[in-house]
C-alpha cells in the first residue's frame, strides 16, 4: 500500500472543548467541522505535559518527557543521548521533512541555535511567536517587513494585526510552498502555529465576530476557592480570581475568535490539497500542545496544574479511503500514541522503545475507539521558570483513569482527586475526604507504579545474562 504524505498541524495552547463538531455551539469552526466528519476524532486525548517544551519533546521524540530528560521550557540544549525524533526517522526513509512556525524543544530565547543537529528537516521556516524581537533567523518576521509591515505597531493598534500579514496566513502559505515543492515525492509537514496562546489579541474583524454577552463563561465555582488557595504555592502563571471577578467571557470570545481564524486558513489549506489532488494520498493531523484554562477554576494562561481544559487537546486524523469517516472515539489516549500512528502510516517500525502505541487500529475500524489505555499520565517538574510563576519549580503528576482523576504536587505534600464521571469539571476535591481515602491510597500506588515504569530509564539494551 503507498505509504502517505503526512501532514501534522499542530496548534499552541488550544483547548478539547474549542471545535463546533465535537460539542461547542459558541465556537466557529465550520472547516475543522467537516474535518472531522471526514476523520477520526478522538475526545479523550491528553497531552504528556501542560508546558510546551517538554509536551513537544515527548510527542516529537515518543516518549515522556522525564525519559526524554527535557521537562522544562528555556532549556540550553535538547539531551545529546535522547533518541531521535519523529522527522529524523521519517527523513530516513525517505520522507522529505518540513518545520513551519514553533520548534520549541530548546529555549526560543537562543534564536538562531533552535534546531537540531540531527533533526531530519530540509525545509524550514521558523517563527516561535508572531512578536518582532529577533533580530535575525525570524522568518515569519522578515517576510511581514518584505510586505512593509510594523509587527510591533501593528499588534497594539485597535484593529490588531492585519490578517493578510498574520502569522497563521504566513505559515498556510508556506504548507502550500512546501507541498508544491515536494509534489512528487512523500513529504512530512509539521506546522506550529502560535495561536491560540496568549495574548488574546485576534484582528479586530475576528473579535467582531463574537459577542463576550454570549459567551457561556469559565467552570469557576465558588468550591474552587479553598482548592486554589491550598495551591497557591505551586507554579502558575496567573493567581486564583473569583467567580465575580473572573467570568471567563471576555477571554472566550477573544480566544474563540483566534481559533476562527486558524479555521479559516485551516480550510484553505484542506482545499489546496484537494485542488492539487495530494488529499486522498495524505495523513492529516490537527492537535494541540496542551490548553488552557481560559477562567477555570479562576485561572487563566498556563502552569502547574492538570484539570481538563489545559491537559486535554483535540486530536483528529483524515486520510481518504483508510481512516473511518464520521468517527468519535472516547478512550483514553496520549499524544505518544500520534507519535506511534505516524511511524506505522509512514512504513517505519516503532522502536522498542516507544512509549506510544499506535491507534491505527481504531483509525481503520478493526478495533473499537472507547477502549484504548486504561490511564493515562501528564508531568510537570519545574517546567516554567520563576520569571513567569514567581515560584522555585513544582514537581507534579496527573494519573487519570476511566472515572478519577489524581494530581499530586511532590514537593509541597499536596494533592487533588477528581470523580470525573460525578463532577466532569473538577469543582470538588476530594484528596482530603474521609470517604475517599482507601480510593486515595489505591490511586497513588497506581500512580507510583505507573511512574517508574514509564519514567525510568534502565540504560543500554542487554547483551548477555551475566
Amino acid at each position: 500500500m503507498e505509504r502517505p504524505n503526512i501532514l501534522f498541524f499542530c496548534t499552541d495552547q488550544q483547548r478539547f472543548d474549542t471545535i463546533g463538531a465535537l460539542g461547542n455551539p459558541h465556537v466557529k469552526t465550520p472547516r475543522i467541522d467537516e474535518f472531522v466528519e471526514e476523520g477520526t476524532a478522538f475526545t479523550q486525548a491528553y497531552c504528556q505535559s501542560p508546558i510546551c517544551t517538554p509536551s513537544r519533546s515527548s510527542f516529537m521524540t515518543g516518549l515522556y518527557p522525564s525519559r526524554v530528560h527535557n521537562t522544562r521550557n528555556g532549556n540550553d540544549t535538547f539531551p545529546a543521548d535522547a533518541p531521535p525524533l519523529i522527522s529524523k526517522l521519517l527523513a530516513d526513509v525517505g520522507y522529505v521533512c518540513g518545520n513551519i512556525g514553533k520548534f520549541h524543544l530548546t529555549s526560543s530565547a537562543k534564536r538562531t541555535e533552535l534546531r537540531l543537529e540531527n533533526d531530519g528537516y530540509s525545509y524550514w521556516k521558523f517563527s516561535h511567536a508572531p512578536r518582532d524581537d529577533w533580530e535575525t533567523g525570524h522568518d515569519y518576521g522578515d517576510w511581514v517587513r518584505e510586505q512593509g509591515g510594523d509587527l510591533d505597531a501593528m499588534r497594539k493598534r485597535p484593529e490588531r494585526v492585519d490578517p493578510e500579514l498574520h502569522q497563521t496566513k504566513w505559515a498556510k502559505d508556506c504548507c502550500i510552498e512546501f507541498i508544491e515543492q515536494n509534489a512528487d515525492q512523500s513529504w512530512f509537514l509539521t506546522v506550529n502555529i502560535y495561536d491560540p496562546h496568549p495574548p488574546l489579541i485576534p484582528p479586530k474583524v475576528y473579535a467582531d465576530q463574537f459577542d463576550l454577552e454570549e459567551m457561556p463563561g469559565s467552570h469557576n465555582k465558588e468550591t474552587d476557592r479553598g482548592t486554589q488557595e491550598a495551591l497557591e504555592a505551586v507554579d502558575f502563571q496567573a493567581k486564583y480570581s473569583s467567580p465575580e471577578e473572573l467570568s471567563g467571557k471576555q477571554e472566550q470570545a477573544l480566544y474563540y475568535a483566534m481559533i476562527k481564524q486558524i479555521d479559516d486558513h485551516f480550510g484553505h489549506l484542506m482545499d489546496f490539497l484537494e485542488a492539487s489532488g495530494q488529499k486522498k494520498n495524505t495523513l492529516v493531523i490537527f492537535t494541540s500542545d496542551h490548553g488552557e484554562m481560559l477562567g477555570d477554576h479562576g485561572l487563566l494562561w498556563k502552569g502547574c496544574r492538570f484539570y481538563e481544559g489545559l491537559v486535554r487537546v483535540p486530536l483528529i486524523f483524515s486520510l481518504p479511503g483508510r481512516v473511518r469517516t464520521n468517527q468519535v472515539a472516547d478512550g483514553l489516549v496520549e499524544l505518544l500514541d500520534l507519535s506511534a500512528t505516524v511511524l506505522d502510516y509512514a512504513g517505519v517500525e516503532i522502536p522498542d522503545y516507544f512509549q506510544g502505541r499506535t491507534l491505527r487500529p481504531i483509525l481503520e475500524g478493526q478495533s473499537p475507539g472507547d477502549s484504548f489505555r486504561d490511564s493515562v499520565r501528564c508531568e510537570y517538574f519545574n517546567a516554567l521558570d520563576k520569571f513567569f510563576t514567581g515560584k522555585e519549580g513544582s514537581f507534579a503528576t496527573m494519573y487519570r483513569d476511566r472515572r478519577y482523576k489524581l494530581c499530586i504536587y511532590h514537593n509541597l505534600a499536596l494533592g487533588e482527586l477528581y470523580d470525573l464521571r460525578e463532577d466532569p469539571w473538577e469543582h470538588e476535591n476530594l484528596w482530603d475526604s474521609s470517604d475517599h481515602q482507601q480510593l486515595k491510597d489505591e490511586l497513588i500506588f497506581k500512580s507510583f507504579n505507573q511512574h517508574v515504569m514509564l519514567s525510568t530509564d534502565v540504560g543500554s539494551p542487554r547483551i548477555a545474562p551475566y
